[in-house]
């Protein structure tokens, strides 16, 4: 338990240190680089509670916040999900991030879509929020059980424009 608290403190502080990163320090990522973290976050994402992964997430959050060339916006989807015990709430959140910039790394040129990138963000955090029930039925979310719901029906991406609108880019 103190490590998913250990991680959500974590990925909060990264968040908000994010903007006051020196992205100037380093390059560019080179293609080496974004064909790890690519290849990083698919397999965090099919196991986001493996912590033989701890490590290699970590450098991908890192890496997401160093880079100059590939920016990620992050909304806030997720303002819904209970605080306090529910420790898998920071996965959630993280796999929005990681989930936003694969899709900015595969589609170099649609990286000013932030629709877009919106929508792989939510379709990813519910991919890792499924992955998670998986390893523990009981960790339910109804607030992400209705995203899911959405999903199927065919009713998020009219969800995320209505939050995005909302929320982060008109």
């Amino acid at each position: 338990m103190f490590l998913r608290h250990r991680s959500a403190a974590l990925v909060g502080c990264m968040l908000l240190l994010a903007p006051f990163a020196a992205r100037s320090a380093r390059g560019p990522s080179t293609p080496e680089e974004r064909k790890q973290a690519l290849d990083i976050i698919q397999r965090w994402e099919a196991d986001p509670l493996n912590p033989s992964l701890t490590q290699e997430r970590e450098w991908v959050l890192n890496w997401i916040i160093q880079i100059p060339d590939v920016h990620v916006t992050v909304c806030v989807f997720f303002d819904k999900l209970p605080k306090g015990d529910k420790k898998d709430a920071a996965n959630i959140v993280l796999a929005q991030m990681f989930s936003q910039a694969a899709f900015v790394l595969q589609n170099p040129d649609r990286k000013d879509n932030r629709l877009a990138e919106s929508m792989a963000g939510v379709e990813g955090a519910l991919t890792v929020y499924e992955a998670q029930l998986k390893t523990n039925a009981k960790d339910r979310q109804p607030f992400l059980d209705d995203l899911i719901q959405k999903r199927d029906a065919g009713a998020l991406p009219q969800w995320v424009k209505e939050r995005a609108v909302a929320a982060c880019h008109p």
